[in-house]
């Protein structure tokens, strides 16, 4: 079993970083033998808001969160950067968890493979 973590960094919009870093997640995610953990830092968590309304056309970032947990996946958010944005923990897709930084320092050991954006 291939163990990865991904750690997002930037906003939800305005970059790609976050959607190509939710994309792979997602298409890891499907592969046999492979456990996927993300990790929303900053004002990543804002991928993790569901119910995300965008112009038709634009990518859902909550969809794609959903769906690495639909196929698998565990997603937390930093609970002290939903703190400093002003999102509360009903305000999530549903499966998604307030994180703490014990726990995504326990992620990255459990991890084999660290990637970021």
């Amino acid at each position: 079993m291939t163990k990865v973590l991904i750690v997002l960094n930037d906003p939800a919009y305005g970059t790609e970083r976050s959607w190509n870093g939710l994309r792979l997640a997602g298409a890891l995610v499907r592969r046999d033998g492979v456990e996927v953990r993300v990790f929303l830092f900053g004002d990543a968590v804002g991928c993790a808001v569901s119910n995300q309304k965008v112009p038709d056309g634009y990518y859902h970032l909550d969809r794609m969160v959903l769906s690495v947990l639909r196929h698998g996946g565990e997603v937390a958010c930093c609970g002290t950067c939903m703190d400093a944005r002003g999102v509360a923990d009903d305000a999530l897709v549903e499966g998604v968890v307030r994180g703490t930084l014990e726990q995504a320092a326990e992620w990255t050991l459990w991890a084999e493979r660290l990637l970021s954006f």
